[in-house]
């Protein structure tokens, strides 16, 4: 069973900046990892980057472009990347063409540190002792990570939900470094909406009695299950459920309160999408990471949110989805209409806020579009 492996990935790659990295708080760790991969070749003026910002749960696996550039053939395996649609050759983000850098983000659990690092203070894991990582804590590690692999100017940032976040933050934080930027299903600052669904989500977890106020030494299964579970129905939409699942039953059988077995598809659909993430991911890397986001909103410190969207010079592309109830397309058009040098596209599907990981086709037209005339 893989549980919070760093090394899950044959094509990632770590580094360690052994120098102490301070967060927005104030708090630091006295050094700290960045795990990435890249996917093509970096210019010799460090000009053709382009970074890829993942959501929640994701990783720094976005592309399997890397395999395919070998010959591997791997098309069952666990190496498929989270963006593959739209991540390879002839796609939107062309390997060919750019130097593609996806970085595991600080706070979460796939070889950046966070809760699961090993404070060196103590020899154990971090665990509640890290400090409360944000968004813009991300970025500047995310910008040390560049500097180092050579990147001199990014030709454009991108990424769905809480990607979007740390793309808009990148415009604000290094405007210089920033020639564009793509968020797609995000917000400028997180909604009651979106803090009121990842509560529910961090007391499922910290309700768990393994859980054991961040001092586990197994996933809090149920509670991170149910954390998940919640998490799914926000990411979809009633029309993709109905389409899916309709009222269709796992067997003939009426509800029972003395079993647990489940009734209905969407019941079994749901349990296996908590299964499986309890199985790969950290629940406290789960509870830091929602509170980076509910504590999102790019006017903090700086002044009006009007103010700070019409500030921002890199040339934008908002993506929406028709159908995403967790960050309505309000909330993209919104960003646009106060960016002065952008527009808006959005996308039509049935599947609610995780579109961005199955409308390839239409991501991929609107970001041809949109590189081409940079």
């Amino acid at each position: 069973m893989e549980k919070n492996n760093p090394n899950r990935h044959a094509d990632t790659k770590s580094i360690t900046f052994n120098e102490p990295f301070v967060f927005e708080s104030g708090k630091e760790i006295p050094s700290v990892t960045a795990a990435y991969e890249t996917y093509g070749k970096l210019n010799a003026d460090g000009t053709n980057a382009i970074l890829i910002c993942h959501a929640l749960t994701g990783d720094s696996h976005a592309s399997d472009f890397n395999f395919e550039s070998r010959g591997v053939n791997h098309k069952n395996s666990s190496d498929i990347g989270w963006w593959d649609g739209v991540i390879g050759n002839g796609k939107g983000f062309d390997p060919e063409k750019y130097f593609i850098v996806c970085s595991n983000f600080i706070g979460s659990c796939y070889g950046t540190s966070g809760p699961v690092s090993i404070n060196p203070a103590t020899g154990k894991k971090y665990g509640t002792a890290f400090p409360q990582m944000t968004v813009r804590d991300m970025v500047n590690l995310q910008y040390k990570l560049l500097k180092n692999l050579g990147v001199n100017k990014l030709k454009t940032i991108s990424g769905g939900s809480l990607g979007g976040m740390q793309a808009l933050e990148w415009a604000l934080m290094f405007p210089d470094f920033v020639e564009s930027i793509i968020p797609i299903a995000s917000s400028a600052r997180h909604s009651a909406w979106a803090i009121g669904l990842n509560e529910v989500c961090r007391k499922a977890i910290m309700d768990d009695p393994a859980w054991n106020n961040g001092n586990y030494t197994e996933q809090p299964r149920a509670g991170l299950s149910t954390a998940r579970m919640l998490a799914m129905i926000s990411y979809r939409s009633d029309i993709s459920f109905a389409q899916k699942f309709g009222r269709n039953i796992v067997k003939d059988n009426l509800k029972n309160l003395s079993s647990d077995k489940p009734t209905f598809q969407i019941e079994s659909y749901l349990r296996y999408q908590g299964d499986k993430l309890v199985n790969r991911f950290d629940a406290n890397s789960y509870i830091y990471i929602a509170n980076a986001m509910d504590l999102h909103d790019i006017s903090k410190n700086r002044g009006t949110l009007k103010d700070i969207l019409n500030s921002i010079k890199a040339k934008t592309l908002c993506v929406g989805i028709d159908t995403d109830v967790l960050y309505p397309t309000a909330e993209q058009k919104e960003i646009a209409s106060l960016i002065s040098d952008s527009e808006y596209f959005e996308i039509t599907s049935p599947h609610g806020h995780d579109a961005f990981l199955i409308e390839f086709e239409q991501l991929n037209h609107a970001i041809k579009n949109f590189i081409n005339e940079l």
